[in-house]
């Protein structure tokens, strides 16, 4: 009787044991992808923008999302990526949803990177104390913006989609915070 109700009482055991490094691997996986994405996304910007590698390199730090947004009129989108403080090396897994109001229809997907200047900026970014405002400005703010011309408010922001750079992407209705899973 002993035997029997110590082989289960093992097999069960192994199970939730295997479970949880399932969990824990899809958990990583999902990050390596993420990063993985980061670094293609930086390298295509490094090519398609002439002057963005120079301010990545002056950068404190940044992030990269990858994005879904759809719209009909009502606009609205999500996405995940990740952000990194260069001097400390720490990386921070983020979400982000959007939503807005306009002229829109049909979908895109695209990859948006934001450089930041100052640390108090990334800092606040990453609390979760993001002004949409800013990010449009920095978006729209000049007309060589997104071609890389500097930082406004502190950072900078970039749109690639499949067919290179966007000329601006609505991300006054935007909010980030931090992935708690993934953390």
């Amino acid at each position: 009787m002993f035997l029997p109700r110590f082989a289960v009482g093992t097999i069960v055991a192994a199970f939730l044991t295997a479970g949880t490094a399932f969990a824990q691997s899809k958990e990583e996986q999902q990050r390596e992808e993420l990063r993985a994405r980061a670094a293609e996304t930086l390298d295509e910007l490094f090519i398609e923008v002439e002057g963005s590698k120079a301010l990545y390199d002056n950068a404190v730090g940044y992030a990269v999302f990858a994005v879904t947004k759809a719209g009909f009129f009502v606009t609205g989108g999500g996405g995940s990526g990740v952000t990194v403080d260069k001097a400390a090396g720490d990386t921070v897994y983020m979400k982000m949803g959007l939503g807005g109001v306009g002229f829109a229809f049909g979908g895109q997907q695209y990859d948006m990177v934001i450089l930041f200047q100052t640390a108090d900026r990334l800092e606040t970014f990453i609390d979760g104390g993001w002004d949409g405002q800013a990010a449009a400005k920095a978006v729209a703010g000049s007309e060589t913006a997104g071609a890389g011309s500097g930082f406004i408010d502190g950072a900078i922001v970039y749109t690639l989609g499949e067919k290179g750079l966007m000329a601006s992407a609505d991300v006054s209705g935007t909010r980030f915070w931090v992935d708690e899973e993934l953390n």
